[in-house]
């Protein structure tokens, strides 16, 4: 029986280039095939990595449906996060980065865990673990991965692992100025020309439970966010549209300046004292700005979630 190996909806970088080099990682060591699978389309800053090292041709399948079926899931553990039937698959390993979610498994399964800054640097202790050889070609979507969930190694997330992994995943692939290809896929990662306002607000978007209550929260890295300024309002009644339809107590979008190293913070809220209160700001047309908040994973939602115990 084959495995099927993805990430969260509304795939990152990670979630992607995880589910390929965990899936190749996995068809060395095991008779059963691991199948590198998605929940949904790639982001241009995906795109980039794919076209980058030879793999723009095989996008991994679309999977919306895994009742009955074997996974290994990349990148989280919360169930809001996987197809509305994962309790009917048969969880058989993670490999993630982030707080434990609610997920439960019926079986045994194996689980690497780590609290650095990329799945992907998680993927890559697995190969040294197992002691099995990195492909040039994933070595280098590895390597953008954790570029891209480290911010260029900005991010407060990163670790002296994952700058060792980068180092290393970078002399197997052959770039030397990783942090210049770096640069470029966050430029493509910025492109918003012709994209909707809902498009922007999903690319990285995810909900959790908080206290009884569905919190979304959204993030957009980009080079120089201020070319999103005339948009903000139209952003803002679209998120009002998701919050309603979604039936969210909170919906936040985080616009990230990695250049500038912050984030301008886009809010609808049923109670905004809460945001205002977990970030120690006041909203201003239900705006602000947050100096220094590159991660949503270690940065927001450990301050948001307290609000809703």
């Amino acid at each position: 029986m084959s495995v099927y190996v993805f990430g969260h909806k509304n795939p990152d970088s990670d979630s992607i280039v995880g589910a390929i080099s965990l899936s190749y990682l996995k068809n060395q060591l095991e008779d059963e095939q691991y199948i590198p699978a998605r929940q949904g389309d790639i982001s241009a800053e995906t795109e980039f990595i794919l076209k980058q090292f030879g793999y723009g041709d095989k996008v991994p399948e679309l999977k919306t449906s895994v009742a009955g079926e074997k996974v290994f899931i990349v990148d989280s553990t919360d169930r809001a996060h996987f197809q509305d039937d994962i309790d009917e698959a048969t969880i058989v390993g993670i490999a993630d980065h982030h707080k434990l979610g609610d997920l439960q498994t019926d079986t045994p399964l194996e689980a690497w865990i780590r609290p650095i800054g990329c799945s992907n640097t998680v993927i890559y202790e697995m190969y040294r673990s197992y002691g099995v050889e990195i492909p040039k070609d994933i070595a280098g979507m590895m390597m953008l991965a954790i570029l891209s969930d480290t911010v260029i190694f900005r991010s407060p997330t990163c670790t002296k692992v994952d700058t060792k992994a980068v180092k290393e995943l970078s002399e197997i692939c052959g770039v030397e100025d990783y942090k210049k290809m770096a640069m470029d896929m966050f430029i493509a990662k910025s492109a918003v020309d012709g994209a909707s306002a809902r498009n922007l607000n999903t690319r990285d978007y995810k909900e959790f439970e908080m206290g009884g209550s569905k919190v979304g929260i959204g993030q957009l890295e980009m080079v120089d966010i201020s070319v999103l300024e005339p948009r903000e309002d139209e952003l803002l009644e679209d998120m009002q549209k998701m919050k309603e339809a979604g039936g969210l107590h909170t919906i936040l979008i985080l616009l990230t300046d990695i250049i500038k190293e912050g984030s301008k913070l886009l809010a609808i809220s049923d109670d905004p004292a809460k945001i205002e209160a977990a970030f120690n700001i006041q909203l201003e047309n239900n705006k602000a700005w947050l100096e220094g908040v590159l991660s949503r994973k270690k940065q927001v939602v450990p301050f948001v979630q307290p609000q809703f115990k």
